[in-house]
């Protein structure tokens, strides 16, 4: 069964584990999530729980939103996804609890926006060399044959980088701690500070 959670990221910090290892790990803030509805085959062509997560103002939520919170009776959510085949009811709350010590974990989030960047730091060019009156130094290169004289798409080139869905795999959990409802993942997750994130059961684990 595949066990999921939304959160926020809190930042980086480190932990010893009791051998004396030094370990980095993200610290997630996952207050209780709220299961918003219930998806099933007969009514939906497909099994999934819907979760939300964060408090939106009330003056913020349109009248839709307010009904489909109202059936399990809490306030309108921020952040609201699917996690697939999970069996719980509607108004239940899901907790950090949910996972252990030691569960692996697919963590999904928006990367930090770079902003406009070149092809060297966007697509991990070379550059060009520096010295002896090159005159080349951190251009993008050749943009392709003499015929057909166009430039192919797919051809990679300075732009917008940043700001894009990621998933990280295969993340271990080191702690969880169900009073503060915190959980501490070992390494990175994509997203700056309090940006928010999705937890679920690693589907490549085994």
């Amino acid at each position: 069964m595949t066990k999921g959670i939304l959160g926020r990221k809190v930042g980086m910090t480190q932990v010893f584990a009791e051998n004396g290892d030094l370990i980095p790990v993200t610290v997630i803030e996952a207050t209780p999530n709220v299961v918003l509805q219930v998806k099933t085959v007969e009514t939906d062509g497909y099994e999934a729980i819907q979760i939300g997560f964060a408090d939106k103002r009330d003056k913020l939520a349109n009248k839709p939103l307010k009904g489909h919170v109202a059936k399990a009776n809490t306030a309108p959510k921020r952040f609201i996804r699917e996690i697939s085949g999970a069996n719980l009811e509607v108004g239940q709350e899901v907790k950090v609890d949910i996972f252990a010590e030691g569960d692996v974990v697919d963590v999904t989030g928006i990367s930090k926006g770079k902003g406009f960047q070149g092809s060297i730091k966007r697509h991990n060019q070379s550059r060009g060399p520096m010295t002896h009156g090159s005159r080349y130094h951190r251009r993008p290169g050749s943009m392709g044959p003499v015929a057909p004289n166009r430039v192919f798409k797919g051809k990679l080139l300075p732009g917008r980088m940043g700001g894009e869905r990621i998933t990280i795999q295969n993340l271990e959990i080191v702690k969880v701690d169900a009073e503060r409802n915190l959980l501490l993942v070992k390494g990175n997750v994509p997203g700056p500070k309090k940006s928010l994130i999705t937890i679920k059961s690693a589907i490549k684990a085994n």
